[in-house]
C-alpha cells in the first residue's frame, strides 16, 4: 500500500468502494451517514466506521439509524472486520452466506430488523465469533449445527418463534433487550 501525505498507509480503495456501494443501496432518511464521502478513499474518518492501526476497517457500528435496505455480500470482503453492529434499523432480505468468510468477526449483531430466510450454515466457519444477536427478525428454519458447534461462541440470541434449534422445536420468544 502506498503511504499517504500524512505518512500513514492508505486504506485499500476497495474498502471504501465496498462501503460506498452498500451505502448507495440503502435508504438513509435521517442522513446519518452523510459524511460517508466518496471523495475520501479512506473510510476510517467516516461516522460509525472504526479502523485498526493499519487503517483497515474493523468495526461498523450502525445502530438505531433508521437505515433500510439489504445486507451486501460485498461486506464480507472487509477481511479485518471484527464487529458488525447493524441493529434496530429496517434492514431486510437474507444474511449473505459470504459473511461466513469474515474470519476475524468477533461480534455479529443484526437484531431488531426485518431480516428473513434461513441462517446460513457458512456462519459456522466463524471461529473467532463470540457474540451473535439475530433476534427480533423474520428468520426461519433451523439454527445450523455448524453454528451451534462454535466453541468460542458464548452468547447467541436467536429468539424467534420461526427458528428451531437442531433436534428441537421453535425457539422461545422473549425480550433480549434489543
Amino acid at each position: 500500500m502506498a503511504p499517504t501525505a500524512a505518512g500513514n498507509l492508505a486504506m485499500p480503495s476497495s474498502a471504501a468502494a465496498i462501503l460506498l456501494l452498500w451505502w448507495k443501496g440503502l435508504s438513509d432518511p435521517n442522513g446519518a451517514l452523510a459524511n460517508w464521502d466518496p471523495d475520501l478513499v479512506n473510510p476510517c474518518t467516516w461516522f460509525r466506521v472504526t479502523c485498526n492501526g493499519d487503517n483497515r476497517v474493523i468495526r461498523l457500528d450502525l445502530q438505531e439509524m433508521s437505515l433500510s435496505g439489504h445486507l451486501s455480500a460485498d461486506l464480507a470482503r472487509l477481511d479485518q472486520l471484527q464487529f458488525m453492529e447493524i441493529t434496530s434499523n429496517n434492514i431486510e432480505g437474507s444474511i449473505p452466506p459470504e459473511f461466513g468468510n469474515l474470519e476475524n468477526l468477533i461480534s455479529l449483531d443484526l437484531c431488531n430488523n426485518t431480516i428473513s430466510g434461513p441462517i446460513p450454515p457458512s456462519l459456522g466457519k466463524l471461529k473467532s465469533l463470540k457474540f451473535m444477536r439475530i433476534d427480533h427478525n423474520l428468520l426461519t428454519g433451523p439454527i445450523p449445527n455448524e453454528l451451534v458447534g462454535l466453541s468460542n461462541l458464548t452468547i447467541l440470541f436467536a429468539n424467534n418463534p420461526r427458528l428451531r434449534y437442531p433436534g428441537m422445536g421453535a425457539v422461545d420468544e422473549d425480550d433480549t433487550g434489543c
